[in-house]
């Protein structure tokens, strides 16, 4: 007899298992979600501004869930992207530090050598930390988060096809779209990443040995940081770059030669205007085939690796964004207004995958505001105060406008610049490259764009963006104090520049 009640209760629960994901409400133990219903807000993709849309919708009282495919949190930018490539950033150089700087410091130093499994596994433990925390945060604020894979049924309904068997759906009264973007291919298909020997910066951040020559493909930002990272642990890099300049999209073109100057001083070179043909393997190297811009002159270099590194788009495979009714314009990104509404009602979109920027920060903001607008129905980003950094070393950083935005606008300005050299800690770092510009309105004096290459250029930059926020004036921040010795002083000495003149040059 108690055998029979043992089987039967065996039976019914593995039918009340079965009827609960065909219902789509979930087991504890299942993903970390909690038994749902209709939600108030479902928020597809776990990156940047998907987890953070998350996180605020639930902390603003709304009945949260997330989806998410990868199987952890954080997206691009924390699994394969922003993070680990920081991780390298930061630990190649204090690698290149100890062998090439130390010495004229006082610090004598012998048998350094590369241990690159330890430092790939000290990239991978700062990951999963960073993963595994944000889905601490989940369960803190009571996000119900689902691994599957998501596509619309409706403009209030998704599938979820279960990373660990089985499917389900998902009703909600609000869904916000947020997955991503993903590696552009070559233009032309000319060239296929094998993730081997010809990589994208995924593959990138897992080489095992280092090459002793690498070809970058695309002079922006990710070819930079990661061309860097390899140059400085022994690597002979080249870059090879189209337009006739670094740095990508939204750097002054002041900045980007001074930046070239100094990374080529490091070791890179660089062949700009400069079209790549095409790339392919053959004995254990890979031949790339290079043609200037004008198309009169042809070169075949040799690397042991080649980075792609063209850019990024869109991500929206799998997601059926016709059965929500929600439009694509022709670059394969979804429709927003200035609310981050799509054409489908109530479906919301944020991030990479649709206008704009493709950085993690920018996603983030555009999270809030877009759960913001569903609670309260007004919510706020400030196109013009976004910030890019490139994290080599000098680090370069800017937002707002250049001199050729401001320039081609017809706009009068004022330019204030103050080098790094006449700062009194950098000198006393020994680290005195770069230099911080200020764009103001002639007139106003307001604040128009901030330029910085230098040490801590990254985190310096956060000044110039609550300064563009708030409509400030070059005189605003010239009179504010910064505490001395700081690098902060030559922040402070362009704003005096902009509008008078600085003391210390």
């Amino acid at each position: 007899m108690l055998q029979l009640q043992r089987a039967t209760q065996k039976h019914v629960a593995r039918r009340l298992r079965k009827a609960t994901l065909q219902l789509g409400a979930w087991q504890a133990q299942r993903s970390l979600a909690t038994p749902s219903g209709p939600y108030d807000a479902l928020i597809i993709g776990g990156g940047p501004g998907g987890y953070v849309a998350a996180i605020k919708a639930a902390q603003l009282g709304l009945k949260t869930a997330c989806v998410e495919k990868r199987g952890s949190l954080g997206g691009t930018c924390l699994n394969v992207g922003c993070i680990p490539s920081k991780a390298m950033l930061n630990n190649s150089h204090i690698y290149h530090q100890t062998k090439h700087d130390l010495q004229r410091r006082g610090i004598d130093v012998s048998g350094v050598s590369l241990n690159l499994p330890q430092m790939l596994k000290s990239k991978e433990q700062s990951v999963t930390s960073l993963t595994k925390g944000i889905e601490m945060l989940f369960k803190q604020n009571k996000v119900d988060y689902i691994k599957g894979a998501a596509s619309f049924v409706s403009p209030n309904r998704v599938a979820v096809k279960l990373l660990d068997g089985g499917e389900t759906e998902v009703e909600a009264s609000n869904i916000i779209i947020a997955t991503g973007s993903e590696v552009a291919p070559f233009p032309g298909g000319a060239i296929e990443i094998d993730e081997k020997q010809i990589v994208s910066s995924t593959g990138a951040l897992d080489l095992q040995e280092v090459p002793g020559k690498m070809v970058v493909i695309g002079g922006g930002i990710i070819g930079l940081e990661m061309g860097s990272v390899w140059s400085r642990l022994g690597a002979e890099v080249t870059v090879v770059e189209f337009l006739g300049g670094i740095g990508g999209v939204g750097i002054d073109e002041e900045v980007a030669k001074q930046f070239q100057k100094l990374l080529a001083k490091q070791g890179l070179k660089f062949k700009l205007n400069t079209k790549v043909l095409s790339a392919e393997t053959q004995d254990g190297k890979v031949s790339v085939k290079t043609q200037s811009a004008k198309g009169d002159k042809e070169e075949t270099l040799e690397a042991d690796v080649v980075l792609v590194s063209v850019g990024r788009r869109p991500y929206t495979e799998g997601l059926n964004l016709e059965a929500a009714g929600v439009q694509l314009d022709n670059k394969g990104r979804v429709v927003t207004d200035d609310q981050l509404a799509t054409s489908a009602k109530h479906v919301k979109c944020i991030g990479d995958v649709t206008f704009g920027p493709m950085l993690a920060h920018k996603a983030e903001e555009e999270g809030i505001a877009a759960v913001e607008h569903i609670k309260h129905g007004h919510g706020h980003v400030n196109y013009n105060a976004i910030p890019s950094v490139v994290y080599t070393h000098p680090e370069v950083a800017w937002v707002g406008k250049t001199e050729q935005d401001l320039k081609a606008a017809g706009v009068k300005y004022n330019v204030g610049k103050f080098p790094f050299a006449a700062n009194s800690r950098a000198k006393t770092n020994l680290d005195t490259e770069g230099f911080v510009k200020f764009l103001s309105e002639k007139e106003t004096d307001r604040i128009l764009g901030v330029h910085i290459i230098g040490p801590n250029a990254g985190e310096m930059i956060s000044e110039a963006v609550l300064a563009i926020e708030y409509g400030a004036s070059s005189e605003d921040i010239a009179r504010t104090t910064h505490a001395h010795p700081t690098l902060s002083e030559a922040f402070k000495e362009a704003a005096m520049a902009a509008y008078s003149k600085p003391i210390h040059f």
